[in-house]
């Protein structure tokens, strides 16, 4: 798949036609992916800058996917991951490591199909170079990755598919409505009546203000900490205190240390709060959010609904 082909699997909820792969030498791969820019000039547009000019591999989009639901606390643990010799610098040997973590022995059939059809290249013994590893590390493969790079990387994709969602609902306006953003948080759940949600906002927001991109991407930023919340939530469940909005804004503040603002929280309250009680209960709001967490890892199934990416994986597998 090609940098832009990733930005549409993880923002866009209905998939594109599929079209036919086309061949492409090693030679002409290696001048599409000379323009890609180096680690130290990455931005939060690099992926829409390359467009469809270089290739991600399967391994390589499970560990983007895996960025984009890791809270920022966790990049570093994701660093050292790759980082096997301890020294804080990860070359490309220690980097490809990835292959192995990100596969499992029953995903190698898949893995070989897909390296057949998406890029086309002809079998050497040279590794082909990809996006990632170019960005990384150089068109020679010597260059190295330190955890700032890294961090730096990683934040910018949660902002680039962030601003992606947000840009495609605000049509150039500063703020999208209360029924855009509504529309994002249940896309990729496995909420079966949206509608319901949807009516909520209409009767609870007649003037609506809106949503920023700041109080947007604030929101998911406070997603990707769901665990760490939900631990907070439980607590209030367990001495039968109910959630209202100052409690959920405080349960937020501690478990991730974002503020979200009162306008924010209001409306989160109004789309998920069902039974209109003004509370909101973990079967609510933490177990739909889990889902949406998810992203690109669920699969359109072709009803409306979403299937997960695992469960899909495992139905190919076993039909061959």
């Amino acid at each position: 798949m090609t940098p832009l082909n990733f930005l549409e699997a993880v923002t866009i909820s209905l998939p594109k036609n599929k079209k036919f792969c086309k061949s492409i030498s090693r030679e002409d791969l290696e001048k599409m992916l000379s323009s890609t820019p180096p680690v130290g000039k990455g931005s939060p547009k690099l992926f829409r800058d390359i467009h469809d000019k270089g290739v991600i591999t399967y391994t390589e989009y499970l560990f983007l996917l895996c960025i984009l639901t890791k809270p920022r606390n966790g990049f570093k643990l994701a660093f050292k991951m790759f980082d096997a010799d301890g020294n804080e610098i990860v070359d490309k040997k220690e980097f490809l490591v990835l292959e192995d973590i990100f596969h499992k022995k029953a995903d190698r059939k898949a893995r070989r199909e897909e390296s057949d059809t998406v890029a086309q290249l002809p079998v050497k013994s040279k590794m082909t170079n990809t996006t990632l590893l170019v960005h990384f590390f150089g068109e020679d493969g010597k260059g190295t990755l330190n955890f700032d790079d890294f961090y730096s990387f990683m934040d910018n994709l949660q902002a680039e598919v962030l601003e992606i969602e947000f840009l495609s609902y605000s049509k150039g306006l500063p703020t999208i409505s209360v029924e855009d953003f509504a529309q994002v948080l249940l896309r990729y759940t496995t909420v079966d009546n949206i509608s319901s949600y949807l009516e909520n906002v209409q009767q609870n927001f007649p003037d609506d203000k809106g949503i920023t991109f700041e109080e947007f991407r604030t929101f998911f930023q406070f997603l990707i900490n769901l665990e760490d919340f939900a631990i907070a939530m439980q607590m209030y469940n367990f001495v039968n205190r109910p959630v209202g909005q100052d409690e959920f804004s405080r349960a937020v503040y501690v478990a991730t240390g974002l503020k979200l603002s009162k306008h924010l929280v209001n409306t989160v309250f109004k789309i998920f709060d069902v039974d209109h009680d003004e509370q909101l209960s973990y079967k609510e709001f933490i177990g739909i959010m889990k889902g949406r967490r998810q992203r690109g890892s669920w699969a359109h199934r072709g009803d409306g609904h979403f299937i997960s990416f695992k469960s899909c994986m495992r139905k190919q597998l076993s039909s061959k």
